[in-house]
């Protein structure tokens, strides 16, 4: 690896598993201190040992903002002051606009907006002057899928604070940018599918619709999330990275 990061400390919010998972090991194996969250602690502990040294895991939920308090005074205290944020915490909900149930929508709404907007605004203390901050949407956020209008409208909802955001943080140099993945091979789709063959099925089905045939990796989306925390991503503020292998272009 290049060292882009070496000594920089890094947050991953939901850094436990999946495409957390894989930026907080891209960024480690850069030279990052990195942090990760979860709700898990079990599923923390056996991250951190894929992680590496100078990594902790802390359990809190991003959707409560007196975790997020807590979860940041951690990292000053272990690690000293951030250079990169990544919020990534988040739930997949699908239902349709006739079934979705209100204890759906709080739900997907609580974590992936309400929790991407606090994580950023609890950290503002704790982030260096110049620090990145990299928001994870989708790529449905910019397109019409069945079953997925909550969840998309809460990814849409993060791709707008990207912009909203890096026009508040200006006089910070704080940058603040949007990564956008299509599917990509994680966990995510057990906890929508009923058993492991569905799951399979189900990412496989999804790799299909791609241009490439094939559902992406949690290390393509890190490869890019370690541009945005670097010095060579220092002209871009407010935009977005889409890594959905051709979806909404082709």
């Amino acid at each position: 690896m290049s060292d882009k990061l070496k000594d920089r400390v890094a947050v991953v919010t939901g850094g436990s598993s999946g495409i957390g998972l894989g930026i907080a090991k891209r960024f480690a194996r850069e030279g990052a201190k990195v942090a990760i969250t979860g709700r898990n602690q079990a599923a923390i502990d056996k991250a951190l040992k894929e992680i590496g040294a100078d990594s902790i895991g802390i359990q809190g939920d991003v959707s409560n903002l007196t975790d997020l308090v807590r979860i940041y005074k951690t990292v000053e205290s272990k690690l000293g002051k951030i250079d990169t944020l990544v919020v990534n915490a988040g739930v997949y909900v699908l239902g349709s606009v006739a079934d979705l149930t209100e204890e759906q929508f709080d739900k997907v709404s609580d974590i992936n907006f309400k929790g991407a907007f606090f994580s950023v605004q609890k950290a503002l203390s704790a982030l260096k002057d110049g620090a990145s901050i990299i928001l994870i949407s989708s790529m449905v956020n910019g397109k019409g899928v069945p079953n997925h209008s909550a969840y998309s409208a809460t990814k849409a909802a993060v791709r707008s604070l990207a912009r909203s955001f890096s026009a508040d943080l200006l006089s910070r140099r704080i940058r603040v940018n949007t990564l956008s993945p299509g599917p990509i091979d994680t966990p995510v789709f057990s906890t929508v599918a009923s058993s492991e063959a569905e799951a399979n099925a189900m990412k496989e089905a999804m790799g299909g619709f791609t241009p490439v045939k094939r559902v992406g990796t949690p290390d393509e989306i890190a490869a890019a999330a370690v541009y945005l925390a670097s010095d060579d991503s220092s002209f871009m503020l407010g935009a977005e990275i889409l890594l959905d292998g051709g979806i909404r272009e082709l």
